[in-house]
């Protein structure tokens, strides 16, 4: 079974805790804090191996954990980063979050290497919390909590053109003949049970990449048949040959396949069936009628716009005209290779309703803490523009804005959330 396809679970690791302890010194205030900071909890990395092109490697182990960071010690020694777990995908995998289905990252194009989860930030130690009224801090701050979730890893192959038809149509003895592939061929349906990829390569052309993906059927998008496990192969392909038993050798109309497929692709994705298609009618060898099946092709598409190629895969026939023509074609389409855009921020998406936190003015300073504000600061990346935008919508929304304005703050006032401070202003 081609793997193209997995369900795992991920966790990055959970942040060290801060440590609580005193230096025994003659006079200083129980000998004075000097609890080390926890290391960070160790990332989940995803990485492009150009080594692998299937799934297989998490069709049986479905877990994967980070490396939880240690806890800070004495003589404010901090504690080791957890390690990083760095899992390996073939090119074209998309990483998608399991509930919603919407897209975390897509490991293609420039995106060789991407973090998915942050481990969490290690706790500070009590050496932070010594202040002019508390020279004797008995708390640290526990690390932050790992994040974890279920995703979905989809392979969705990385070709200029796909090759679409009915089972049994030639595709796969045309790719073997256009490129270096050997695809399994034979005379029933169903012979491909998993995309075929080859390199065209022409002289004085650009060449490109041709994927034969399994044969589509009628139902084929409500998930009848084989093909259906694999359109998605086609979801990058900026171009399309529809291969078309011409000859009708298995006793279908030739016409009325070619829009029993495309109306399979337009039920699957729309956007897929209004890309560019050429059409093969193949099997030009094997036509002893006097009837013209191509020409009623050229008649009924060719007027909309898509040109029709007689070829045959066993003589050679025509399929030089049809190589070429594709390859100018390509050269008008968007050349960079179709990237699916992030949907899903990991960062953003934190579980804390329901925790507590505390507003209080200590000194000169407004203190906010709580297991909300921990969690929330382990979550989110206060470096990074998309992070801090966060972290400004979470001020707002959770409240804290109101009931820090509700005890009196006035702006250029100080507030702290453990060990971060900011100035206060509207």
């Amino acid at each position: 079974m081609f793997a193209d396809r997995a369900r795992i679970f991920i966790r990055a690791g959970k942040g060290g805790d801060g440590h609580v302890s005193f230096r025994r010194e003659k006079y200083v205030a129980n000998g004075g804090p000097d609890g080390g900071d926890g290391g960070r909890g160790g990332d989940v990395i995803f990485e492009v191996d150009e080594g692998l092109n299937t799934l297989q490697d998490y069709r049986h182990k479905r877990k994967f954990t980070a490396k939880d960071g240690e806890q800070g010690g004495k003589r404010r020694c901090h504690g080791a980063d957890g390690e990083d777990i760095v899992l390996k995908v073939p090119e074209g995998t998309v990483i998608k979050e399991s509930e919603s289905g919407k897209v975390i990252a897509d490991m293609s194009g420039d995106n060789r290497r991407q973090i998915i989860l942050k481990g969490g930030k290690g706790g500070l130690g009590n050496q932070h919390f010594a202040t002019a009224t508390m020279q004797v801090p008995k708390y640290a701050q526990p690390g932050q909590p790992a994040k974890e979730l279920y995703v979905d890893l989809e392979l969705k192959v990385i070709a200029d053109v796909g090759l679409v038809g009915f089972p049994n149509v030639g595709k796969s003895t045309f790719l073997s003949r256009v490129t270096n592939a050997q695809p399994k061929i034979a005379n029933y349906h169903f012979t491909t049970l998993n995309p075929n990829l080859g390199v065209v390569d022409l002289p004085d052309a650009n060449g490109f990449v041709i994927a034969d993906i399994p044969g589509l059927i009628e139902g084929a998008s409500e998930g009848v048949g084989l093909g259906h496990q694999f359109l998605r192969h086609i979801e990058r392909t900026k171009l399309m040959i529809h291969v078309v038993d011409a000859a009708g050798t298995e006793g279908r109309d030739p016409v009325d396949d070619i829009y029993k497929i495309n109306n399979e692709l337009k039920a699957y994705n729309a956007d897929i069936a209004n890309r560019p298609q050429v059409i093969a009618a193949n099997k030009i060898d094997a036509i002893f009628t006097d009837d013209d099946p191509v020409q009623r092709l050229k008649d009924e598409f060719e007027p909309q716009g898509v040109k029709v190629f007689p070829i045959s895969g066993v003589t050679g026939q025509g399929i030089k005209e049809l190589l070429y023509y594709v390859s100018n074609e390509l050269r008008h389409l968007e050349q960079d290779t179709i990237v699916f855009e992030q949907e899903y921020f990991p960062e953003e998406e934190i579980p804390m309703n329901d925790l507590p936190y505390t507003v209080e003015k200590e000194d000169d300073m407004y203190v906010v803490e709580g297991p909300k504000i921990e969690k929330m600061l382990g979550y989110t990346n206060l470096d990074s523009e998309r992070g801090f935008a966060f972290f400004q919508k979470f001020l707002k929304d959770s409240g804290i804005l109101e009931q820090l304005e509700e005890a009196g703050i006035q702006e250029g006032d100080t507030v702290r959330m453990y060990g971060l401070q900011f100035d206060y202003y509207k």
